[in-house]
């Protein structure tokens, strides 16, 4: 490494992270509440036995499979862009419909009703109440058949096998502190990639089962990490190093979800791969089709009865069923938001195929 090099990143780099007492008051704060939620993490992560069963879960079986979760997750993204929704309801969402999947049998036709129920739960405790849009508009712009009464006593269920008292610790939550923290340890902030980048980058690997599984911490700081990477920033790198050493974050663990993370930005990148929309969803109907959606609303049936039997942690992909997924997607493509600017300038050149 070149003296130029080496001067620079001394400059970039204000603090050492030696001693808590070394930060200022802000950065001391942000580093405590990392720990603190480190310490909490483990409480909201889904259950791994429910998870190795969608993963190995056939697609012709009765089980909800991987796939079908994945592409559940990519209809929330679509309508949580459509209706405004932030980052935090949809990361929530996502972790409300992990735990229950995980923990619960289900049947695939219920997977929608399921995934809408953990939005419109999510959205009702991090949106403002004015920003939230009735209920019978979630359903209806989702497409999905089952009505309000379905979709209250879903709520129900869900908020009964969940903690729900308290907002879930997410990937999310520590992308933001991270990102402060960082922020607060150089000078030169032009390095650092927007909030908004990050958060679209994590969204797209929450469109994968496999991220699931990784603890919130570790998934938060590999993203960070691959970015800085991609970048070819050694300063912001050596912050990372500093975070991770403080917070105890083992080298391995870091290695493995990184290289995930970086498989999955390139995945992203393939002309073969839908990509999101520059603009929100939105919905061109015909006055017919119009009509005809809002005849269905008011006609579907109810659903049957939801049975609420839970995975057994002795249970094995052996013994439990396979699901198929037949429900139909609600958009190709897993939201709206993440425009050119949130993603590296090669993943916005493969255009829609």
């Amino acid at each position: 490494m070149d003296v130029g090099s080496s001067c620079k990143r001394q400059t970039v780099f204000k603090y050492r992270m030696q001693d808590l007492q070394d930060l200022d008051n802000e950065t001391c704060w942000l580093v405590k509440e990392l720990k603190s939620y480190i310490a909490q993490e483990a409480d909201f992560l889904p259950r791994e036995t429910g998870l190795n069963i969608m993963e190995s879960a056939a697609e012709n079986h009765n089980g909800v499979s991987a796939k079908c979760r994945n592409a559940k997750v990519e209809d929330l993204w679509s309508l949580a862009s459509f209706f405004g929704f932030s980052t935090q309801t949809f990361v929530l969402a996502v972790n409300l419909l992990d735990r229950f999947l995980a923990i619960m049998k289900v049947q695939p036709k219920h997977v929608p009703c399921i995934g809408v129920s953990c939005l419109h739960i999510a959205a009702k405790m991090v949106e403002d109440e004015c920003n939230i849009s009735p209920t019978h508009e979630l359903i209806r712009i989702s497409q999905s058949k089952f009505t309000v009464s379905d979709l209250s006593r879903m709520e129900k269920i869900i908020s009964e096998k969940l903690n729900l008292e308290l907002k879930a610790i997410t990937a999310l939550t520590f992308l933001h502190l991270y990102h402060a923290v960082i922020v607060s340890l150089t000078s030169e902030r032009g390095e650092i990639p927007s909030i908004e980048r990050l958060e679209a980058q994590l969204k797209a690997c929450l469109c994968q089962l496999i991220f699931s599984k990784a603890k919130p911490s570790v998934l938060a700081l590999s993203v960070i990490t691959q970015e800085f990477d991609a970048l070819q920033s050694l300063a912001m790198l050596e912050i990372v190093q500093e975070l991770q050493r403080h917070l105890k974050i083992v080298d391995s663990e870091l290695l493995y979800w990184r290289g995930l993370v970086a498989k999955c930005m390139t995945e992203y990148s393939s002309s073969e791969c839908n990509k999101p929309d520059n603009k929100k969803l939105v919905w061109i109907v015909s006055r017919r089709t119009a009509q005809n959606l809002h005849a269905n609303h008011f006609s579907v049936p109810e659903l049957p009865t939801i049975p609420e039997g839970s995975w057994d942690e002795s249970e094995s992909e052996d013994s439990c069923e396979d699901m198929s997924c037949e429900e139909d997607s609600l958009c190709g493509s897993p939201g709206s938001d993440a425009e050119g600017a949130f993603f590296p300038s090669e993943f916005c050149n493969q255009g829609r195929k």
